[in-house]
């Protein structure tokens, strides 16, 4: 008897074919949703580690907040050792990237580098690539001390708040776990953070990162994933990279201005408007 192997027909195998796509399509999504919930979560362990190393050090010298500036420049070198030192390049808004090797140097010249003893946690895994330092610190806690960004004087005290911070006892009216630390902006940045303090408008646009949210810290040592509410927030920081908008671009809508005052309030402790 003629024994014939068996196969597949045809439309046997765009069935098999056709059901495998269907289930690739269902997986997919939530396959990515689920790397990108480990990434948040990497993040977030990170930015736990340098907010405790950035307590620490305080806790070694006085009460003393680091210098927040991440190595720009001499002109705020009396703020104390930078919390990093310089990573990025001079051209980076072209795109320019600095050595990998004079990075992790930047690094360890830092001064919360001593606490922590590995260069890993300065860099969200979603950042640019070939990026090493891609946090930064805000404004406010002795980072730099820009114009609008105080009532008065630098460190001028209302009350019993002081907006722009150098030492960890000032942090008294909302208390530090209401005061911002560290923002997951993606990229190296050559300074702190920009955060206006005496008008409604935005300076550095919003990081838009994991899912249209950014990771922070607080000066309490927690960590907190924020969900970006306005359109406009979402827009023009998915649009931004190595650069900035506007430094006085206003909110679009109610929702951009819940955004903005909830990033003023946890920078300067207030409004400053």
């Amino acid at each position: 008897m003629d024994k014939r192997a068996k196969g597949f027909t045809l439309i046997e195998l765009l069935v098999v074919i056709a059901i495998i796509a269907i289930l690739m399509a269902i997986l997919m999504p939530t396959l990515s949703r689920a790397r990108e919930q480990g990434r948040r979560a990497a993040c977030m362990a990170n930015l736990k580690q340098l907010t405790l190393a950035w307590l620490m050090y305080a806790d070694e010298n006085s009460g003393k907040i680091v210098n927040g500036a991440a190595g720009i420049d001499s002109t705020v070198a009396s703020q104390g050792p930078y919390w990093a030192g310089k990573c990025w390049h001079d051209s980076y808004s072209s795109g320019m990237i600095l050595d990998e090797e004079l990075q992790r140097d930047g690094i360890k010249k830092g001064a919360l580098y001593a606490y922590i003893r590995d260069t890993g946690p300065y860099r969200c895994p979603t950042g640019t690539r070939g990026e090493l330092l891609t946090y930064a610190a805000m404004d406010s806690v002795n980072g730099l001390s820009r114009t609008g960004t105080v009532s008065g004087s630098v460190g001028t005290r209302v009350g019993k708040t002081v907006t722009w911070l150098r030492r960890v006892d000032e942090i008294i009216s909302p208390g530090p776990a209401y005061r911002m630390v560290f923002i997951d902006e993606g990229w190296v940045t050559p300074d702190s953070y920009a955060v206006h303090y005496v008008q409604e408008t935005w300076w550095d646009d919003a990081p838009v990162r994991h899912g249209d949210g950014v990771n922070i810290s607080m000066a309490d040592g927690h960590v907190e994933y924020w969900k970006w509410r306005g359109a406009g927030t979402i827009k023009y920081g998915k649009a931004q990279q190595k650069a900035h908008s506007s430094n006085n671009r206003a909110p679009e809508s109610e929702e951009d201005r819940e955004d903005l005052h909830r990033l003023q309030t946890a920078t300067w402790g207030r409004l400053g408007y």
